[in-house]
C-alpha cells in the first residue's frame, strides 16, 4: 500500500487505455488501492499502440479531480526531456510509461540503435514524454523529474532495465527508494519528491496532452508530429523518418 502519501495513483482500466482518462489526483479511496492490483492491471493495459483489453469498466472509486478548484487549475508544462541535436531534420515524440513492458523492450533493443544510427549523427532529436498507467509508473516518472536534468535518462534507463524488481511489486516504493538514491538522490528529498502534488498534476498534464493528440496506449511514437502505427522498431521508424531526410533507397 502506498499508504497516506499524496501521490496521485491513477486507476487502470480500459477507459484509461483507449485515452478516455480521468486525469488528476484521485479520491482517498482511490488513493488507498495497492500497488499490487494497479500491477495486476498494468500487466494488461500496458499495451502496443492501437490494442485495446477485453472488456473492462474503471473502479468506482475513480473521480475526475475537475470536481476540486484547485486541482482543476491547469499545471505549468514540464521541461522536455531530449537527446540529440536541436536542429536535427527529424523529431521522434515518444510517449510511454515507466510499468510497460513493450516500452523496456524498446529500450532496451531500438533506442540504443536508433541512438547511434540516427541521433548521434544529428538525423534526429528524441523527446521522451510521460504517459504513466498505473501508481507505480506516475511514482517513477515523479521521482526521475525529481533528479538533476542530466542524470533523467540515466535513471529512465534503469527503471526500464529492473523493470520486473519494482513496478509490479506488492510496495514498488522501498525499490525506487533504493534506485533513486544510487541516483543520488537522499531519503527525505524522495519523500518530500514523492508529496509534490504540483509535480504530479504537471506530469498527468503531459499524459493528457497525449491523449489530446491521439495515444491510446504505450509505447507511441510520433515522427515529426505524425502518429506512427505498428511494433516501433529501427526500421518502421526509420521508413517514417525517411522523407524528411533526402536519403535514397
Amino acid at each position: 500500500m502506498f499508504g497516506n502519501r499524496n501521490l496521485a495513483i491513477i486507476a487502470l482500466s480500459a477507459v484509461v487505455v483507449v485515452g478516455l482518462l480521468a486525469l488528476g489526483p484521485l479520491s482517498k479511496s482511490a488513493k488507498e488501492q495497492s500497488v499490487a492490483e494497479a500491477a495486476s492491471a498494468a500487466q494488461t493495459s500496458d499495451a502496443a499502440p492501437g490494442s485495446q483489453p477485453a472488456e473492462a469498466k474503471p473502479p468506482a472509486a475513480a473521480q475526475p479531480a475537475a470536481s476540486s478548484p484547485e486541482s482543476a487549475a491547469p499545471a505549468q508544462p514540464l521541461p522536455e526531456m531530449s537527446i540529440g541535436h536541436a536542429d536535427a531534420p527529424v523529431t521522434i515524440v515518444e510517449y510511454s510509461s515507466l510499468s510497460c513492458p513493450h516500452c523496456a523492450a524498446f529500450h532496451k533493443e531500438v533506442l540504443p540503435e536508433l541512438k547511434t544510427e540516427y541521433i548521434d549523427t544529428g538525423k534526429v532529436r528524441y523527446v521522451v514524454r510521460e504517459f504513466p498507467l498505473n501508481d507505480a509508473a506516475l511514482a517513477g516518472a515523479v521521482i526521475a523529474r525529481c533528479l538533476d536534468p542530466s542524470r533523467y535518462f540515466a535513471f529512465v534507463d534503469m527503471l526500464f532495465s529492473k523493470q520486473e524488481d519494482w513496478a509490479f511489486k506488492d510496495d514498488a516504493f522501498a525499490p525506487l527508494k533504493k534506485f533513486a538514491k544510487q541516483a543520488g538522490l537522499p531519503d527525505d528529498q524522495f519523500n518530500k519528491c514523492l508529496d509534490d502534488e504540483a509535480l504530479q498534476k504537471k506530469i498527468l498534464a503531459v499524459r493528457e496532452q497525449g491523449a489530446k493528440e491521439g495515444v491510446s496506449g504505450t509505447p507511441s511514437f510520433f515522427v515529426n508530429g505524425k502518429l506512427i502505427k505498428g511494433p516501433p522498431t529501427l526500421k518502421a521508424l526509420a521508413e517514417a523518418a525517411k522523407p524528411y531526410l533526402n536519403t535514397k533507397g
